[in-house]
């Protein structure tokens, strides 16, 4: 086996990385890579240098895994921060640092993709190998690899790296006819609670729509980054993506874009943009101009959970944290983090925290479990 890095994704023919990653997961699709380096949301000045693995065999493309040079740890949703700065009170250098993840999107997907037939054990064993290696000779601090899907974890542990739970909400599909049909399966106080949100939305004036990708006009999209760079200015920061961005996707991938708009008196007045699987929905982004009451929950969770079971979609990942999806029908999920520390005493610091942090998981886990709003426990999630 060979193994190069690329800068540029765009050296690798897109039918031959989508061949690798599928069509299921569009974070992993080569257009979606491609457009945040084309945008230079991610570059070296961002403090995210693409440096995409590629393993070949027979000169034959046969695995692919992202891969960046991280100068911070922005953007990332797994927070190292203590870390870091542990690391800089020893007078160590904890940046760059090597990290396995889609960037600005905490999704659980694969993250080391093998060409079927392969031997992926044997792969992934290689490829490790090979990180190690490479950051002993360029003075790269560790690896990290964000949320990956729980067999590949389990793999990563059995190689001996170090596994990091963490938590996110998911709504489930349970085949369901109608959204009353999903708010029948709810106790009645959470029932009337949604219920109360969604119908103080038509008493305020404003009306829901959705549009698919090819449908999303200019104007709509300039609207769009507005609200979308609002989010950010309300927190004194600015956003990851650039406006190029958005335009790309818009022209290379239309077909797994869906915008829901909320309209009052015929204007804007928030926005959420959701991607779609083969049978997952993923909420990214939003931002509105104006708060309404209950505005964030039925664009960015109700529209959502609409779509999905008028669409047969399994699964919706609304996105990172929000303890508060849980009393609106969405279940916790373990997440999980993969990381190789070089130095051995930091190594064996951070594997104490995260086994310490292991203890506390199942007590969370009891906790969010005890404030279903089901009135019976649901299927477990798949």
């Amino acid at each position: 086996m060979d193994i190069k890095l690329t800068q540029d994704i765009d050296t690798v023919p897109a039918d031959e990385w989508n061949q690798i990653t599928g069509q299921n997961d569009p974070f992993l699709q080569h257009a979606f890579l491609l457009a945040l380096e084309k945008s230079l949301s991610v570059c070296r000045k961002t403090g995210w240098q693409p440096h995409h693995l590629l393993v070949y065999s027979d000169q034959q493309l046969i695995a692919v895994m992202p891969l960046y040079l991280k100068f911070h740890s922005q953007g990332e949703y797994v927070f190292d921060h203590l870390w870091a700065n542990t690391y800089h009170n020893h007078q160590h250098l904890y940046y760059p640092k090597w990290l396995t993840s889609i960037p600005f999107t905490p999704c659980q997907g694969h993250r080391i993709m093998i060409k079927n037939g392969h031997d992926r054990l044997s792969i992934t064993r290689v490829i490790i190998s090979y990180l190690r290696n490479h950051a002993e000779n360029h003075q790269v601090s560790s690896w990290h690899c964000l949320f990956p899907l729980p067999e590949q974890a389990e793999q990563l542990q059995s190689l001996g790296l170090s596994i990091r739970l963490g938590f996110q909400f998911h709504w489930f599909n349970n085949n369901y006819c109608d959204f009353n049909d999903f708010l029948a399966t709810l106790r009645a106080k959470k029932r009337k609670q949604i219920k109360r949100e969604r119908r103080r939305i038509a008493e305020q004036g404003i009306q829901m729509k959705t549009v698919k990708g090819h449908a999303i006009t200019e104007q709509q999209w300039h609207y769009f980054y507005q609200f979308y760079q609002l989010t950010y200015l309300k927190k004194n920061s600015l956003p990851y993506l650039t406006f190029e961005f958005f335009k790309q996707i818009a022209e290379t991938m239309p077909q797994q874009l869906l915008l829901i708009i909320a309209e009052c008196n015929q204007s804007p007045v928030a926005m959420a943009l959701l991607f779609t699987g083969n049978d997952t929905l993923y909420g990214r982004y939003w931002g509105c101009l104006d708060e309404f009451s209950g505005l964030h929950f039925e664009t960015c969770y109700y529209q959502g959970i609409d779509y999905c079971i008028k669409h047969n979609l399994n699964r919706f990942d609304a996105g990172a944290q929000g303890e508060h999806k849980i009393v609106r029908g969405f279940t916790p999920i373990t997440t999980y983090s993969a990381h190789w520390i070089q130095e051995p005493q930091f190594s064996k610091a951070i594997h104490r925290f995260i086994q310490h942090e292991k203890e506390n998981h199942s007590t969370y886990k009891k906790y969010y479990d005890a404030r279903l709003p089901f009135k019976k426990k649901p299927l477990a999630p798949t």
